[in-house]
C-alpha cells in the first residue's frame, strides 16, 4: 500500500547550523502509541523514545529501529576505554556539519559542549564549517570525521597516522570511525524521512 507524503507548508526551515534545540517533523505518518505491540516497545529500548515522531517512524520496522538504537547506545555511550565522550560527539557533530543535516548538528553540538566545556571551538565548527582551525588533536578528528562521509569516500592510512600523531590510539580511532560512519547513515536517513524546524532557544 503507497504512503501518503506529508507536507509542512507552515514550516520555514532554518538554514543556519545552531546549537540550539531544533525541532523535526517528518514526510511520513508516523506510529501513535496506541497502535505500538510489545515488540514495537522492545524496539524503542527506551519506552521514552515513543514521544520522538522520528523513532515513532521508525517503528515502522522494529528490527531496524532496534538494531540502530544499541548500536547508538554503544558508539556513544560505551564508557569502556576509547575515544572521550566529547569527542565521539565531535566526530558526529562535523560529519553531521559535512553532510548538511542541521537537525543532527544541533544535538551533537550540544553533547561535544557539554562534554569539552570548548562551545567556542563547537559554535566555529558550526559556523565557518569543517574548514575552522580547531587545534590539531580536534582538526584530526573532523578531518577524519569527512574524509569517511565524503562520496566516494577519501579516508586511509593518511588520516590515521595523523590521529595517531595526534595522541590517539587505536581504540579511539575505532571510536572516530564508528561516530561518523554512523552519523553519515543517519544524516541520510534523517534528510530523506523529514525536514527541520526553526530552533528554540536552550
Amino acid at each position: 500500500m503507497a504512503e501518503t507524503v506529508i507536507t509542512h507548508p507552515q514550516n520555514t526551515e532554518p538554514n543556519q547550523f545552531t546549537r540550539d534545540q531544533v525541532g523535526w517533523l517528518p514526510w511520513l505518518e508516523p506510529l501513535s502509541e496506541a497502535e505500538l505491540t510489545d515488540r514495537h516497545w522492545e524496539a524503542l529500548v527506551e519506552p521514552a523514545r515513543s514521544k520522538s515522531e522520528y523513532f515513532m517512524l521508525l517503528a515502522r520496522d522494529t528490527g531496524i529501529l532496534e538494531a540502530r538504537t544499541k548500536t547508538d547506545k554503544d558508539i556513544f555511550y560505551n564508557p569502556e576505554g576509547g575515544l572521550p565522550r566529547a569527542e565521539r560527539e565531535l566526530a558526529a557533530t562535523a560529519t553531521s556539519r559535512f553532510n548538511g543535516c542541521i537537525y543532527c548538528a544541533s544535538v551533537h553540538a550540544r553533547f561535544a559542549t557539554t562534554y569539552s566545556k570548548r562551545g567556542d571551538d563547537v559554535q566555529r565548527l558550526l559556523d565557518v564549517g569543517i574548514g575552522a582551525d580547531l587545534e590539531e588533536r580536534w582538526n584530526a578528528i573532523v578531518a577524519a570525521s569527512i574524509a569517511l562521509a565524503a562520496t566516494p569516500i577519501t579516508f586511509g592510512k593518511p588520516h590515521i597516522e595523523r590521529l595517531r600523531a595526534a595522541g590517539l590510539e587505536d581504540a579511539a580511532i575505532a571510536d572516530v570511525i564508528n561516530g561518523s560512519a554512523f552519523f553519515n547513515w543517519a544524516n541520510r536517513l534523517m534528510l530523506s524521512l523529514g525536514e527541520p524546524t526553526p530552533p528554540n532557544k536552550v
